[in-house]
C-alpha cells in the first residue's frame, strides 16, 4: 500500500479477508476521537487508495481521515474468486462498522461510489453525508455493459489473463489508459501515478478482480436504486468522463434532488479529478462537506 507522508498502514478483518487501509500518524498529532472521513477508491486496472493520496492528507486537521484498499486492490487481501457486488457492498458496509464511530461522511468514487449509495440505502444509520465522484454503475438507465466488445472479450478462458497480463498490468498498458481513458489531458499523468497503479496491478491474484470489473460482474444500473437514497449527497463529475458520460450524472441526480442537493462539474476533467485537478477536488469537498453537515 503506497500511503501519504503523515500517514501509516492499519488492518482490518472481513469477511474475504484482511483489509488494509492508511490513518494519521503521529506526524498530525490526529485525534483519534475526532469525525472519521473515509476516501473509497474505484475499480480499473491498478486502483488503490492511492487515488485519494493528493487529497486525504488535507483533512487531517479537521476530521480522521481513512483510506481503504479495498479487497482484491492494492494491499489489502486477493482472494482467487470471482467477485460480486454484493461481495464489495458487504465488504464496505464490515469495514464502516469495523473502524468508524457512525454516522461518518464518506468520499468515493465510479463505481465503488454507486455500491455505497446502496450501502447507504440499506444502512443510512451508518452515514452523515456523501460526497461522490462520477457515482455510476455502469449499466445505467438500462445499458448492458456486459454487452460490449471489451467485456465479451475478456469473458473468453485464458485470453482473459494473457490480455490482463499482455496489455493491462504492464507499464504502457498502465500509462496508456490513464493517458487515453481516464484523464482528459494526458500530460497530467505522472510517472508516480504511473508507478502507483502498476505496483497494485501487478500484485499476486490481482487479475480476479480487475476482470470481475472489466466483465461486467460488478455492473449494475444505479437508476433502479437512487431514488431510495436518504443521505444529503454532492456529487462531482469530470466533463471529459469517458466512461460514464456527464449527462448520465445529472439524469441520475434529478431523480432524487432531495437527497442529491449538490451536482458539480468539473470543466477538462476526465474519470478521476482527485488525480488530475487534485488542488480543485479538495477544495470542492471540503466546501460541500460544510453544506452537507454545517
Amino acid at each position: 500500500m503506497l500511503i501519504a507522508i503523515g500517514f501509516r498502514q492499519h488492518s482490518v478483518v472481513t469477511g474475504l479477508g484482511s483489509l488494509v487501509y492508511a490513518a494519521p500518524s503521529s506526524f498530525w498529532q490526529a485525534d483519534e476521537a475526532r469525525s472519521r472521513l473515509v476516501f473509497f477508491h474505484g475499480f480499473g486496472g491498478g486502483s488503490s487508495a492511492y487515488e485519494w493520496s493528493l487529497i486525504y492528507p488535507a483533512f487531517a486537521y479537521d476530521y480522521y481521515p481513512i483510506a481503504p484498499d479495498l479487497i482484491g486492490w492494492g494491499g489489502s487481501d486477493h482472494p482467487a474468486r470471482a467477485y460480486t457486488v454484493d461481495d464489495y457492498i458487504d465488504t464496505i458496509t464490515q469495514f464502516l462498522e469495523k473502524t468508524c464511530d457512525v454516522p461518518v461522511s464518506v468520499v468515493a468514487s465510479s463505481l465503488t461510489a454507486a455500491m455505497v449509495i446502496r450501502v447507504a440505502i440499506a444502512r443510512p444509520e451508518l452515514f452523515k453525508s456523501l460526497v461522490l465522484v462520477a457515482p455510476s454503475g455502469i449499466s445505467d438507465f438500462g445499458e448492458d455493459y456486459t454487452r460490449s466488445f471489451f467485456a465479451q472479450l475478456v469473458s473468453t478462458p485464458l485470453l482473459d489473463r494473457i490480455l490482463y497480463s499482455t496489455a493491462l498490468a504492464t507499464p504502457g498498458g498502465v500509462r496508456s489508459f490513464l493517458e487515453q481513458r481516464q484523464f482528459a489531458q494526458r500530460e497530467r499523468v505522472s510517472e508516480e501515478m504511473v508507478s502507483a497503479y502498476l505496483a497494485s496491478a501487478q500484485q499476486p491474484n490481482a487479475e480476479y478482480a480487475a476482470l470481475s470489473f472489466v466483465r461486467g460482474d460488478l455492473c449494475f444500473d444505479l437508476s433502479r436504486y437512487i431514488g431510495q437514497l436518504t443521505t444529503p449527497t454532492a456529487i462531482i463529475w469530470g466533463d471529459k468522463s469517458q466512461f460514464t458520460p456527464v449527462e448520465v450524472g445529472r439524469r441520475l441526480a434529478e431523480m432524487n434532488p432531495t437527497a442529491v442537493r449538490i451536482f458539480e462539474v468539473i470543466p477538462d476533467v476526465g474519470l478521476t479529478p482527485q488525480l488530475e485537478v487534485p488542488a480543485v477536488t479538495t477544495g470542492l469537498i471540503q466546501q460541500f462537506l460544510q453544506q452537507l453537515d454545517p
